[in-house]
């Protein structure tokens, strides 16, 4: 859960404050090393890049960026010139009161985020002053409703028979206006529910429908990847994914492997399709099956990168990589009405004789005569031993038979 201390249950905390006390050995604010589980200190942060280059506070551009509870962040003008930092609590204008935020960003991105949103100046509200302790006093007490506010909520939706889905309550700082939160597949008649709710909890009740992909935003989680989800940490625009895109890379069309914890595709399958389509330029369509003497062989699998076919015949089990220049040129010879012999490449002719290892030798020792005398002179070296030894054991043989004789 966020905390108070440090401002995430508004949106996030700039300060992330992390300090250890000696005696106790605890960790002061959030308690958890900067954050605050699934929302995170770290919530659609923005690293200001441009923070070595700050001007004086008369030149600073006027216009600052707040962020408030899931991520949700809105521009207000500082027409007072308040020595703002990343991470104030400040008291902001909003229709019919006033809410409390932190400053999430300042100085010329804000110029570059104001251009790129196309937001006008009449959209801009002004920022009234910084938050005193008694501000956030108040606004932790109108937090501390919140969840309360929200299960009551879904018992009345349960009770109403309602088809929506209740994931998030927002109550304003000055404790006049509360945000409801909900997903529906269809439009939901809640003017009933608007009235109940009013008389239930007192305060003016406005009803906000935001997508599955948003609703996953606003309350974040751990994805399979083991990291926090994107559309909680850094992702602002949700682009449409298709099946197609795991179509192109090859992956098994599994929606419980392909969905996100939003239960629609995943956002992430967007982040590689480029490379894959890049690479598929090299790959050719395989529309009927190659013709080979075997038979028919048809694709099995293909590995976009490595550029390698996989193909099989009907009558075996076996996979045979091709390159794909190899199945490019068995659908040319198919195109052209032929035939190949097998879908393995054609080798080189090998060699008709091996070259011996005396012709060798020899040709070694054409090449160095010196070596050529040297084997000549150990030859007759060799022949005198034998000469020597071969009356020796003529000698013996004829000994042998006369010591039988006398046995």
């Amino acid at each position: 859960m966020a905390c108070g201390s440090c401002g995430c249950g508004s949106g996030g905390c700039g300060t992330r404050t992390k300090n250890i006390d000696t005696i106790g050995s605890k960790i002061k604010g959030c308690r958890n090393n900067g954050t605050c589980g699934t929302s995170g200190c770290n919530k659609l942060n923005v690293f200001d890049w441009l923070s070595n280059m700050e001007l004086p506070s008369h030149q600073r551009y006027n216009i600052l960026e707040v962020r408030f509870k899931g991520g949700r962040k809105e521009y207000f003008r500082n027409n007072d010139l308040l020595d703002l930092e990343i991470g104030d609590a400040v008291i902001v204008d909003v229709p019919n009161g006033y809410h409390l935020g932190h400053v999430s960003l300042r100085g010329e991105l804000v110029r570059l985020q104001i251009i790129k949103k196309k937001i006008t100046n009449e959209e801009i509200r002004d920022i009234y002053r910084k938050a005193s302790a008694k501000d956030l006093e108040k606004f932790a007490e109108v937090q501390a409703k919140e969840m309360t506010t929200m299960y009551r909520a879904r018992e009345i939706i349960q009770e109403m028979q309602l088809q929506m889905k209740l994931s998030d309550v927002e109550y304003q700082a000055d404790n006049t206006k509360a945000t409801f939160y909900y997903s529906a597949d269809d439009r939901v008649d809640f003017r009933e529910l608007i009235k109940i709710l009013a008389s239930e909890f007192k305060v003016r009740i406005e009803m906000r429908q935001i997508s599955l992909r948003q609703e996953a935003s606003r309350l974040g989680g751990i994805g399979v990847c083991g990291r926090e989800l994107c559309c909680s940490t850094w992702l602002t625009e949700f682009k449409s994914v298709s099946t197609a895109a795991a179509r192109y890379q090859n992956l098994s069309l599994n929606p419980s492997k392909l969905s996100g914890q939003c239960g629609r595709l995943k956002c992430c399958l967007n982040y590689e399709l480029e490379t894959y389509l890049d690479a598929l330029v090299d790959i050719p369509k395989v529309e009927k099956p190659l013709l080979t003497a075997q038979g028919e062989a048809h694709l099995q699998k293909t590995d976009i990168f490595k550029k390698i076919m996989w193909f099989s015949y009907d009558t075996e089990s076996t996979w045979y990589p091709l390159s794909t220049d190899r199945v490019k040129q068995i659908m040319e010879i198919n195109a052209q009405g032929g035939v190949v012999e097998s879908l393995a490449e054609e080798t080189p002719a090998k060699p008709t004789s091996k070259p011996k290892e005396t012709d060798f030798q020899q040709n070694l020792e054409l090449e160095n005569p010196e070596k050529l005398v040297d084997r000549e002179k150990r030859k007759k070296a060799n022949r005198n031993r034998k000469k020597k030894r071969r009356p020796e054991a003529n000698k013996d043989r004829t000994k042998e038979p006369k010591k039988n004789k006398e046995k």
